[in-house]
């Protein structure tokens, strides 16, 4: 009996052992497309540095950049930069946010971000990455409605921002047909800027309403215009005045050369061919910045046309 017993129980356990073994074999993980779903409640997010491993439904989000494309997606920010917590589109939606820098890695990671959105440029991109998932985009790299996009994507809300995009496209072009009919359609629009010393000049995709003017509403830049932003002497001011100018000012602020024969002797300034926008409230290319800015210059161009 005991002969028979013996081998029973060695094959028990030998078996045992064996399901012992295969349990204790470790997973071996795999990379999954972007967008794809990981382990419950991330996703695989392919950003510029590559891929990176977010939360499908971010609840705590820290803007280091973008932080006005993630308000307009109405994404949960606890972390924001002190450049869009001032601007007045935001400062209601951003009351109870704090205001954090690339260098605030202590007050960062108090804050327990699920997700950090940061600029290429900035510094301690690798300690921020230990802090949360982190996701870099580069300034200028995307479109504007490109980036929105993106934005849309790494929220999860890609079909809400396209179907934003498209929208904006369309109600943008019919307004800037509208325009041309009324006030032609090879009138020039400049877009310049000053504070108390000095007057700049934007050119196309630099913010200050140019991408819906120059490339939503197809209307035309002065031939001496470039793309970028540049300083101008006052003395050349006139040489890049359009038919209408966008007079882009800070609250409060006046510079001595608006008062100069000069610039009164200006033509779109002595026919009043001017439209102000608030420079704090124009500096971004957001959905809520450019639905801001396509009323009044929609209203104003009609106006004073």
């Amino acid at each position: 009996m005991k002969k028979a017993f013996i081998p029973v129980i060695l094959m028990f356990m030998l078996l045992l052992s064996a399901c012992g073994s295969q349990q204790a074999q470790p997973v071996q993980p795999q990379s999954p497309e972007a967008g794809n779903e990981t382990k419950e409640g991330t996703v695989i997010y392919q950003s510029e540095k590559g891929p990176v491993e977010v939360p499908a439904q971010p609840k705590r989000i820290i803007g280091l950049t973008n932080a006005p494309n993630i308000v307009s997606m109405e994404g949960t920010l606890v972390g924001v930069d002190q450049w869009t917590k001032q601007n007045p589109l935001f400062t209601e939606k951003l009351k109870d946010v704090e205001v954090v820098s690339d260098a605030d890695l202590e007050k960062i990671l108090a804050l327990k971000p699920d997700l950090i959105v940061a600029g290429s440029e900035m510094k301690n991109l690798d300690q921020l990455s230990k802090i949360a998932p982190t996701v870099v985009f580069t300034w200028g790299k995307l479109d504007y409605l490109s980036q929105q996009l993106e934005i849309g994507k790494l929220l999860n809300k890609e079909k809400e921002a396209q179907t934003w995009i498209d929208d904006f496209k369309s109600r943008a072009k019919t307004a800037g047909e509208q325009i041309k009919a009324k006030i032609g359609e090879k009138v020039t629009v400049s877009v310049f800027e000053y504070d108390t010393k000095d007057f700049y000049v934007f050119g196309n995709n630099w913010a200050r309403g140019t991408e819906i003017l120059y490339q939503a509403m197809d209307l035309n830049m002065p031939d001496k215009v470039s793309p970028g932003y540049y300083k101008l002497s006052l003395e050349a001011i006139p040489d890049y005045a359009g038919d209408y100018l966008i007079l882009s000012r800070r609250n409060g602020s006046t510079n001595d050369f608006l008062q100069s024969a000069t610039w009164k002797n200006v033509p779109a300034v002595k026919q009043n061919r001017i439209i102000e926008i608030d420079t704090e409230a124009s500096t971004y290319s957001d959905p809520i910045t450019l639905e801001y800015l396509l009323k009044i210059f929609t209203e104003q161009f009609l106006a004073k046309s």
